[in-house]
Formats: structure tokens, C-alpha cells, sequence
């Protein structure tokens, strides 16, 4: 079944869906500046556009653009910010 969800009063929208290899969600970011919290190991693989992230435990910020991809471990809250529309991927262990 695919699951819809929608967040910071809908800036960010994804597509969840379970696969052969797990569970992922597809979505896109407006313009800004999110944080979220993990429950799961996630894999955030950018699919368009540009993300600049602040990941756990860190105090530099790091931008990964179309193609690239980070991981956050579970349990964990990260920052991220957006100039412009941008797509990704996130797969969950």
C-alpha cells in the first residue's frame, strides 16, 4: 500500500512504499530549512536539486547534490536546508 505524507504545513510531501529491499519513502522539499528525527536508519539518496545538512553529532554543514546520498543513523535528529525544489529518496533499514 502506498502511504502519503505531509509535512511542515506542507513544504515537505513523500510517497511511502514497501519494496523487495524495505521500506521508502519518494518525496520533495520547497525552499527552507526542516529538521527531522529518525526512528530507523535512514539512507537520503538526492534525486534533484541540492541539500545542505547538518547531520548528528556535527558542527559543519554538508551539501550533497543530484546523486549523492548521506546516511543518519536511528534515533537521531538532523538539519537540512533547501534553496529550491529538490527530490530524494529515503530508504529505511
Amino acid at each position: 500500500m502506498i502511504s502519503s505524507n505531509t509535512y511542515f504545513d506542507g513544504n515537505v510531501k513523500s510517497l511511502g512504499y514497501q519494496s523487495a529491499t524495505g521500506a521508502s519513502t519518494l518525496g520533495v522539499m520547497e525552499a527552507g530549512t526542516y529538521e527531522f528525527a529518525t526512528d530507523k536508519h535512514e539512507t537520503m539518496n538526492v534525486i534533484e536539486g541540492t541539500m545542505t545538512v547538518l547531520l548528528p553529532e556535527s558542527s559543519n554543514w554538508k551539501t550533497f547534490k543530484a546523486g549523492e546520498s548521506y546516511q543518519i543513523e536511528a534515533n537521531k535528529t538532523f538539519q537540512v536546508k533547501v534553496a529550491e525544489q529538490t527530490s530524494y529518496l529515503c530508504q529505511y533499514k
